[in-house]
């Protein structure tokens, strides 16, 4: 772990203290940073848990990833500067509704700090913005709403609409996990038909204004609210949205 390279990559300056300050920087400029994607599944370049793997891909080739390699190095991030980071196993309701996703389905993190234990997700998409304090209740993050509901050994996250309905986005439990634990169902999200990760194209970030999303052929660019979608026709061109707007460069083929 080159703490300095990563900071850099995340274009951090601030304090390196284990604290909640320097938490909820690191999440927010790791989601400003960093981009959520599968194009390795599309490339049918296979992903391998593995912090060093993690780090060449995130970190010095500036690219994005899913849940398995995002929290995961951004825990190998936090353990370098003092926090003490647990893996957690979600299951990403398929429906927003139904609890019923498979175990290990996606990798989110616990942090301890000061007695208190918080909620950590970079890996997740479109989440949370700040680690979300890990009690039952509803917490307020990036302009919105968030509930946390315990049913026995469950915790369900759940995130609330302008209309007021929620939706489920996961279930996890506080079961405290290792990272090879999580390789099958990484295997399964590149492989199989049912993976969602298989089912088209998809590269998105948070911006200070908004977020940008590829999805398929369409680009998605949101700024105070306001959404603007736009073809994206052919590889060159798709090459270019994701060295423009994600900073992504996409390996050779040959490689």
């Amino acid at each position: 772990m080159d703490i300095g390279q990563y900071l850099q990559r995340l274009g951090y300056e601030g304090p390196r203290e284990p604290t909640l300050d320097t938490l909820r920087a690191l999440h927010l400029r790791h989601l400003e940073s960093v981009p959520f994607e599968n194009l390795d599944v599309h490339g049918r370049r296979p992903i391998v848990l593995d912090e060093a793997a993690f780090f060449e891909k995130i970190v010095r080739c500036r690219r994005g990833g899913f849940c398995y390699e995002l929290n995961g190095l951004f825990a190998a991030l936090l353990r370098a500067l003092g926090f003490q980071v647990t893996y957690l196993s979600g299951r990403v309701s398929p429906d927003g509704v139904q609890p019923s996703g498979p175990e290990f389905d996606h990798l989110v993190l616990e942090v301890s700090l000061d007695g208190a234990s918080w909620l950590v997700d970079v890996g997740f998409g479109e989440g949370f913005v700040e680690p979300l304090p890990l009690a039952p209740g509803q917490w307020d993050s990036g302009g919105q709403r968030f509930h946390l509901e315990r049913r026995g050994e469950d915790w369900l996250l759940s995130q609330e609409g302008p209309d007021g309905a929620r939706k489920l986005l996961y279930v996890f439990s506080r079961v405290p996990r290792r990272l090879e634990e999580f390789s099958e169902m990484c295997r399964y999200h590149q492989t199989s038909p049912d993976s969602f990760f298989l089912k088209g194209l998809l590269c998105t970030l948070k911006t200070p204004t908004g977020r940008v999303t590829l999805s398929g052929s369409r680009l998605i660019v949101t700024e105070q609210g306001q959404r603007v979608e736009r073809p994206i026709a052919g590889q060159e061109e798709l090459e270019r949205a994701l060295l423009e707007h994600f900073g992504v460069q996409l390996p050779r083929r040959s490689e």
